[in-house]
């Protein structure tokens, strides 16, 4: 192990890491509520302004997956789609079985620049978690209660609002709506096996319903689908930990571009049509384990600079007064504001030590264990 190698897996490093992230993210929700009367006054500049806000955010943990961890990202797409990537508004489809596929989705997002103002379709409880749930509050986040008689309609009217959205963002959709496990993929097929739909080797059934309610609301906003497939070389199962420990991964990703008119209107067919999207995906995942790479050509955006400079910047805001303040701190040798410092420093850790556990795959949701929340497609 190298010297830096050895600095990046020190709790100190992470520490400082932790730091920065909370304290940052907590001035930029700050200046979020401070944005709420400009709302009033034009809310294409306030949603301008949310989007540089939510940048600085979301950036940092691309800037720990790209230069704290020097994980690599190459894409697998057709070049004559490639030049459209963030030029238009898209629903990207991503599979959900890695502790960080949210995260390499977020840093595709940040190399063509859509990173700021791309949504999800996230669980209502998400929007109560500090700096990333508020942040999501004010980019008009879809949140969902995964209760379908509530959101079908409450989702529908959030989708409806970003149709006059000011700049191009991607709409990232996880259709199987959790995170694959071995459990939750054997109760799924059992479903399959009872609807007589094929079974999947690598993914759950999709959730068809909120697709479609997707896809309704953005048809003539949205130019594309874009279907993503993402995977691990060497078999390795990326945690964001191991991100932190400064762990370098490589992750490859298929991208296909489907223009959205071809999505059928009719909610069966396109329910159809989501069934077979993920036949393919599965057949993507299978040829992957056999080969080592998914299909088609390799067109591997450059990474950008922004994110790294966005973490130094806040580094430096956050991190000079506090240098300050453990010098006074140790200066005046009192052992009660030496406490004090400790007990904050503690509560920093487990603060991101729990958001951190949010991410893991055996802290995921029992969403789709029970058959009647799978019976909902």
């Amino acid at each position: 192990m190298g010297l830096l190698q050895f600095l990046k897996s020190q709790f100190l490093c992470h520490l400082i890491m932790c730091y920065v992230f909370l304290v940052s993210g907590l001035i930029v929700n700050l200046i979020q509520i401070c944005t709420l009367p400009l709302w009033l006054v034009s809310k294409q500049l306030a949603r301008k302004i949310n989007i540089r806000l939510a940048y600085c955010i979301a950036s940092q943990m691309v800037a720990a997956l790209e230069w704290w961890s020097g994980t690599e990202c190459t894409l697998y797409t057709d070049p004559k789609s490639y030049p459209l990537y963030g030029k238009e508004n898209a629903v990207v489809i991503l599979n959900h079985s890695f502790e960080i596929d949210f995260l390499c989705g977020w840093t595709f997002c940040e190399r063509f620049g859509v990173l700021g103002s791309s949504k999800v379709l996230a669980k209502k409880e998400l929007a109560y978690v500090p700096v990333i749930g508020w942040m999501w509050y004010f980019l008009e986040i879809v949140f969902c209660k995964r209760k379908w008689e509530e959101d079908r309609t409450t989702v529908a009217q959030s989708l409806q609002k970003l149709r006059d959205y000011p700049e191009n963002y991607w709409f990232l959709l996880f259709c199987e709506g959790t995170r694959f496990t071995p459990k939750k993929h054997q109760f799924s097929m059992q479903v399959a096996e009872s609807k007589g739909l094929p079974k999947l080797k690598y993914h759950l059934l999709p959730r068809t319903k909120g697709f479609y309610v997707t896809v309704q609301n953005l048809r003539g906003t949205a130019a594309a689908i874009y279907d993503s497939t993402l995977n691990f070389r060497n078999n390795e199962v990326p945690t964001l930990l191991g991100i932190l420990n400064g762990k370098k991964y490589h992750a490859d990703l298929y991208v296909r571009r489907i223009p959205l008119e071809s999505v059928p209107e009719d909610e069966a067919e396109c329910a159809a049509w989501l069934h077979k999207l993920y036949q393919e995906k599965d057949g993507f995942q299978e040829q992957y384990a056999q080969t080592g790479r998914f299909p088609g050509p390799i067109v591997s955006p450059p990474r950008r600079p922004w994110s790294l400079i966005n973490w130094l910047f806040w580094s430096c805001v956050v991190l000079y007064p506090l240098g300050l303040l453990i010098a006074q701190l140790l200066s005046s040798g009192s052992v009660l504001t030496i406490a004090a410092a400790v007990v904050v420093c503690s509560a920093v850790s487990m603060g991101m030590r729990w958001m951190i556990g949010q991410t893991e795959i055996d802290k995921s949701s029992n969403y789709g264990i029970k058959a009647t929340a799978l019976n909902n497609n």
